[in-house]
């Protein structure tokens, strides 16, 4: 693959709590890093990336600029915000509940995310956007399937994980793939804290991901354990790195300081790994 034409993609999975945020921003911020510009785009209607990023004003704002801009077709850069060099947001709203309900009853409503935001910015204004989806089913997450046609998957080794892939690929995936079509670009696992040589959550859900019979095209190479791996792992023999996104305390450092990983702490070892992400979105996907 090297199609690296302007690209969107969404962020999202039907579970809460499972990293959708950190991955989403850390990702947009790649992608600003190695090109020249990218937009993130706060759909979660409980707006944490927004507020984590220190825009509690816009999520709060008199003016519910979801509304004026999916709703009402006005011009979105003007309430876009910048986080970093390269790379802006637009915000989540308070209201975004509201946005849902008038979409349900609004013309070509699963379309308005694209033919408002992401149609009129994408290549002209931002070479890449990523949108964070709520975690619940619903017209805001038909609106960013739609409007992207791509996913990255997140998970976490949380009780849960394995109902919320299949949830997210039935539900939402499959769904969606009955009206357009829809790449699942990566499931890529995070928050990696245990061991993989005993049997823990880390362990299942990797497991769970390289035993997929789609795992070579949708599982990223830094979470991508072979069967001769594993062997070596149970031996104790691997030298390589652990595979995925770990838990460092320099990502929850910088939520606490409003900031993508990269411009909190430029040595995190876990950068070269969103690399990887946003090198996955400018392709298109997975090319080993």
């Amino acid at each position: 693959m090297t199609d690296t034409e302007p690209r969107a993609v969404s962020v999202g999975v039907l579970k809460g709590g499972f990293g959708k945020t950190t991955t989403a921003i850390n990702t947009a911020r790649e992608l600003a890093h190695r090109n020249d510009s990218a937009l993130v785009v706060d759909l979660d209607d409980n707006g944490h990336m927004t507020r984590q990023l220190g825009f509690e004003d816009a999520y709060t704002s008199d003016t519910n600029h979801a509304q004026r801009v999916l709703i009402d077709g006005e011009e979105p850069t003007q309430y876009a915000v910048n986080v970093v060099d390269g790379l802006d947001l637009f915000p989540a709203h308070t209201e975004l509940e509201s946005v849902e309900n008038e979409l349900r009853n609004a013309t070509m409503g699963s379309a308005r995310l694209r033919k408002h935001l992401v149609d009129p910015l994408l290549g002209d204004e931002y070479e890449y956007v990523v949108v964070d989806c709520p975690a619940n089913r619903g017209k805001l997450n038909d609106n960013a399937m739609y409007a992207t046609r791509n996913i990255i998957i997140p998970l976490k080794p949380e009780s849960g994980y394995d109902s919320g892939l299949s949830n997210t690929i039935q539900r939402l995936v499959e769904d969606a793939r009955e009206y357009f079509e829809l790449d699942i670009l990566a499931v890529t696992p995070t928050a990696l804290n245990g061991r993989i040589d005993q049997d823990t959550r880390d362990r299942g859900l990797l497991e769970q991901l390289n035993s997929l019979d789609i795992a070579d095209d949708i599982v990223p190479s830094y979470a991508r354990i072979t069967d001769e791996e594993w062997d070596a792992i149970d031996a104790g023999e691997y030298e390589g790195e652990l595979p995925g996104i770990r838990f460092r305390g320099a990502i929850d450092a910088a939520h606490d300081a409003a900031l993508p990983v990269r411009d909190y702490d430029g040595s995190c070892d876990q950068l070269e790994n969103y690399a990887e992400l946003a090198e996955i979105v400018e392709q298109g996907g997975i090319d080993r």
